[in-house]
């Protein structure tokens, strides 16, 4: 066992420092943009294009940088966006729980597509059930979008540059300084529970969750796989064992439709935790939709064969 530890910390601490510097090359130069973009007021030039958008989904027009960005660029550069603007904490929320649920969608996308499912198909439900969760929450929450209050309201005036460029580089060193905590104390964690072979353990425990889910339980591992390790980290084995044709398309067409919502529940938001956001709203709506959303697939799967949903044969 001590040898195991040892050789899953190792890895651990090897992998969490590739992950660290991966993550800074992305962090630094996004978060300096978005600065330099709030600085120089062209964010409020733009908003009367972005402005009836966000506000359908409840959020002020300046939440579309972080969203765009962690669309295409990933959870990280969502944060790093994020946490240059002048939002509340309402609003940080709001951007967390969209960009958990659809974030990176283009490397994603084809991880999803090797293994499954249309990338399109995959790409859209992200996005729709990413929308109606954040307005969701929104009204939950009590939230009212503060866009038209701050239009309304005189522009504030533009500090010095060499101020907005201190307070980035104080913003980025804190948040540089947590991320490598997080993420070296987790994939630590992990690759010594790996070494440990406690995975498939845990899996098999998980069997009510799946059945909960409405996932098939042979789909198991790669669920877990997804929820634990993401769909970029957990990519790899995804594609191997949907290669290996023991899974049905419907099986991994609801397997992707879930994880691609909900995966990564480990160290994604544990991110947005240590910027203070309550980990409630970071875990549990998107969990309710990925839950609503296997379920109403598997009724559509009735009405259209007139038969079983694929896990109820399992």
């Amino acid at each position: 066992m001590n040898a195991a530890v040892r050789d899953g910390l190792k890895n651990g601490i090897s992998k969490g420092w590739d992950g660290f510097v991966w993550m800074i090359q992305i962090i630094v130069p996004v978060s300096l943009l978005t600065s330099l973009l709030a600085w120089s007021g062209w964010l409020r030039e733009i908003d009367f294009i972005v402005q009836p958008l966000m506000n359908a989904i409840s959020l002020p027009a300046m939440a579309a940088l972080p969203l765009v960005i962690g669309m295409f660029a990933g959870i990280y550069g969502a944060i790093a966006a994020m946490v240059v603007l002048p939002m509340n904490q309402a609003e940080m929320t709001l951007v967390a729980i969209f960009s958990l649920m659809a974030h990176n969608l283009i490397q994603e996308g084809i991880i999803q597509a090797r293994s499954g499912i249309h990338p399109v198909k995959a790409t859209v439900f992200r996005l729709i059930a990413a929308c109606l969760t954040v307005m969701a929450v929104a009204a939950l929450m009590g939230y009212l979008p503060s866009g038209e209050a701050a239009a309304a309201g005189p522009v504030p005036a533009r500090g010095p540059l060499g101020r907005a460029l201190l307070e980035w580089l104080v913003a980025t060193v804190k948040l540089s300084a947590i991320i490598f905590i997080v993420i070296m104390a987790l994939l630590s964690v992990l690759e010594i529970m790996k070494s440990l072979g406690w995975i498939h353990p845990i899996v098999r425990a998980c069997a009510p969750v799946l059945r909960l889910m409405g996932l098939n339980e042979k789909v198991g591992i790669l669920w877990m796989t997804a929820v634990v390790f993401g769909l970029s980290y957990g990519g790899a084995v995804i594609v191997e064992e949907a290669r290996q044709g023991h899974l049905t398309r419907e099986d991994l067409e609801t397997l992707h439709l879930s994880i691609g919502m909900n995966h990564s529940m480990v160290e994604d938001p544990s991110y947005f935790v240590a910027l203070g956001l309550h980990p409630a709203w970071l875990y549990l709506p998107r969990l309710a939709a990925a839950i609503l959303t296997v379920w109403l697939i598997r009724l559509w799967y009735r009405i259209r064969d007139g038969r079983p949903a694929p896990s109820e044969r399992a």
